[in-house]
């Protein structure tokens, strides 16, 4: 499946819903598999986490949602991806920052290696743990975690307060 070919085969800019909807065409065919049964690597260091994916040539996938921004590494293979960027040709090596809220859909044209780097803060190897850590489960709870992420704490919310006064009252 060619994945510049969204809708009626008509190339189009992909959106998160194209995405999600892709997402939920995979899952209903009868041979689809979640990406966690393909050979996973899993490694840890202070601070920082470290996946890698090895995806067999001819698989299609959706990734995951990200919560933060992180580097990537396509060390093996080639792949086509959409996002909500559009849909690009990656070829490795290739090294790439995705910013947060990233989901992809991916073609394996060859068999690829693909490594993503998360900060881990706890030092945790639970990978449940991490996995709520760094990963929103739909676009509704990414758009929650960020919206609280920027939301500034009542503590914040005082300090400008009393900012706002004292420019005010000079």
């Amino acid at each position: 499946m060619d994945l510049t070919l969204i809708g009626n085969g008509i190339e189009k800019k992909v959106d998160r819903q194209d995405i999600v909807d892709f997402e939920m065409l995979l899952r209903s065919h009868p041979q689809a598999q979640e990406g966690d049964s393909m050979p996973l690597e899993h490694y840890f260091t202070n601070g920082i986490y470290v996946r890698q994916i090895t995806i067999p040539k001819g698989t299609i996938l959706v990734g995951k949602i990200h919560k933060h921004e992180h580097p990537n590494f396509l060390l093996k293979g080639t792949v086509q991806v959409a996002t909500e960027e559009g849909v690009k040709t990656l070829e490795a090596p290739c090294f790439m920052i995705s910013p947060s809220g990233t989901k992809r859909a991916v073609t394996a044209l060859t068999e690829v290696v693909w490594t993503t780097i998360h900060h881990n803060p706890s030092n945790t190897q639970d990978l449940v743990k991490l996995e709520d850590e760094i990963i929103a489960k739909s676009y509704d709870e990414y758009d929650n975690f960020i919206a609280n992420k920027l939301k500034p704490t009542f503590y914040q919310r005082c300090i400008n307060f009393v900012k706002q006064l004292k420019l005010k009252n000079k």
